[in-house]
């Protein structure tokens, strides 16, 4: 049976292997400076560097800006509202509305990310009139909110009670003990289900399209269509000449969010112990 275990769980690993590996082979040798600090090539810079006989120049720091941009937008937005949820729900536990919230918390984690970001489109796109970073982080925020919410109930949950009755026959109202007490005894676990959060919605492409829609030029501005890394690679995707960099942005990607994982796990069993 052990054998079998092992074995069953190495063929699990082939395909996590075979991507990484596939990935990184394909995509090492596109980093560089220039990658990260240049904006996606034009059409006429392509075509005057394959008629040059150059390497394609450019790169995907316009992507890196507006995927930071939206998700420090998202992440501003989701953090207080998911911490605040989840310190309700774990308070208020056999109350009907936290139940009912909890349970539509669950609804929204597993909505598919194309069908926020048609709702999205519907809310924010139409209205502005234009596709921007506030509608793409409005997208992302929403995706952000159900982890960040169960990452606080669960980590309150884990509190002895005996923290909180102290604080309280101190003398402490409900609304103290839980900002000056409870929260910062479970930053640890909160701050690694935000990290979990944004490594979860960081290669989310569906609801940008339609939401920020891409852009190729490196924009600052909010209320503009913007660029994202996911975005990047489906347009790579669609230029024949701009294929191979598709490699190099899935590689910066991967790396992103295993070392937003690590972190994660990092944290988590810091604050376990």
């Amino acid at each position: 049976m052990l054998w079998t275990v092992c074995l069953l769980s190495a063929l699990t690993a082939v395909p996590l292997v075979a991507i990484l590996g596939e990935v990184f082979l394909r995509g090492y040798d596109q980093l560089s400076w220039s990658f990260f600090t240049e904006p996606t090539p034009t059409a006429y810079r392509v075509m005057r560097a394959m008629e040059a006989g150059f390497p394609i120049p450019g790169g995907i720091a316009n992507g890196i800006v507006g995927t930071m941009l939206m998700l420090g937008m998202a992440t501003t937005v989701a953090v207080p509202v998911g911490v605040l949820c989840g310190a309700f729900l774990a308070e208020y536990r056999k109350n009907r509305f936290a139940q009912a919230v909890s349970y539509l918390t669950d609804l929204l984690q597993g909505t598919p990310s194309v069908i926020i970001g048609i709702i999205v489109y519907i809310w924010v796109v139409v209205p502005m009139r234009g596709y921007s970073a506030i509608a793409g982080s409005v997208a992302l925020g929403i995706m952000m909110l159900p982890l960040i919410v169960r990452a606080t109930e669960e980590t309150l949950k884990m509190l002895p009670e005996s923290l909180k009755e102290a604080a309280l026959a101190l003398g402490a109202n409900r609304a103290s003990v839980m900002l000056r007490v409870q929260l910062p005894a479970a930053f640890g676990g909160i701050f690694t289900g935000i990290l979990l959060a944004i490594s979860r919605v960081i290669g989310e492409t569906a609801p940008l399209m339609f939401t920020a829609l891409g852009c190729s030029l490196m924009r600052f501005s909010v209320d503009k269509p913007i660029s994202a890394v996911p975005l990047l690679i489906w347009e790579f995707f669609n230029d024949p000449n701009l294929q191979e960099l598709i490699w190099g942005v899935s590689l910066f990607l991967l790396l992103f969010v295993l070392t937003l994982n690590l972190t994660a796990k990092y944290l988590a069993k810091k604050w376990n112990q």
